[in-house]
């Protein structure tokens, strides 16, 4: 498994922000938990290539959003936020070397974040980074590979990964709040803790999760249902909207 990453930025703390509440982020400490984090994915097998930090590009370290890596091809996003469009060139350089590159072009705006993978199907959110225009080039894109697109509408979060993400082939995990159940009838679900409001984004790693330290009692959960269940604590990611599947792009 290759997974590419891209190093804190010093300006972190300009970065959008459209559902949490800005905070002061610490970015040395940031620093430190990416660090910890990429740690975790080489100690999951992982073989990482690390990106160079942006420092104008903020939100250049959730790299999941400027591109969408299939065992075909990656596609290229052209993020909602103006402001993370030029992180896109750098990270289309490193993948030329594992995939031929399609682009998403205006006035379509995708974030990586909102592109959910199961299996064939490929579900797209309907949120403010991700307009309609998205599911329809996504679907003309993918199509000739056999992937069926369909878009799910999602409230109150950044992203659809923000609601829900795949546990495995049959699994995934659900902040109903934020995306209707009904949305994944054809699948088994696990409602994150109602306590816990943001803790449905966990990476998949083989037969492992990883997710934020901050969420123990949907840990608990996952652990029940008999998963095996890593923990980063990401807090200072967190303040800057920021999770685990969003810090890297994955992909054999």
């Amino acid at each position: 498994m290759i997974a590419i990453t891209r190093e804190v930025s010093a300006g972190l703390a300009a970065c959008e922000l459209s559902f949490v509440e800005r905070r002061t982020i610490d970015v040395a400490r940031a620093r430190a938990q990416h660090r910890a984090y990429q740690e975790a994915l080489r100690g999951l097998g992982c073989t990482l290539h690390v990106l160079d930090e942006q420092p104008d590009l903020p939100d250049a370290v959730f790299i999941e959003d400027t591109a969408v890596v299939f065992d075909e091809v990656a596609v290229m996003t052209r993020p909602g936020a103006p402001s993370r469009r030029p992180e896109v060139a750098g990270v289309a350089e490193a993948l030329r070397a594992w995939r031929p590159l399609h682009v998403i072009e205006a006035p379509v705006t995708l974030d990586g974040g909102d592109v959910l993978r199961i299996g064939r199907s490929i579900c797209v959110g309907e949120s403010a980074r991700s307009n309609t225009y998205a599911i329809g080039q996504l679907r003309v894109i993918l199509s000739a590979y056999g992937y069926e697109v369909r878009g799910v509408p999602i409230r109150g979060c950044l992203h659809l990964k923000s609601a829900v993400t795949v546990l495995d082939d049959e699994t995934v995990l659900l902040q109903p709040r934020w995306v209707a159940r009904e949305c994944f009838a054809d699948h088994r679900i696990i409602e994150v803790d109602p306590g816990e409001e943001h803790a449905a984004n966990v990476l998949r790693i083989g037969d492992a999760l990883l997710m934020p330290s901050s969420f123990p009692r949907t840990r608990q959960r996952l652990e029940d249902a008999g998963y095996r269940v890593l923990t980063v604590d990401v807090s200072e990611l967190q303040k800057a909207e920021g999770a685990v599947t969003c810090c890297s792009l994955l992909f054999s």
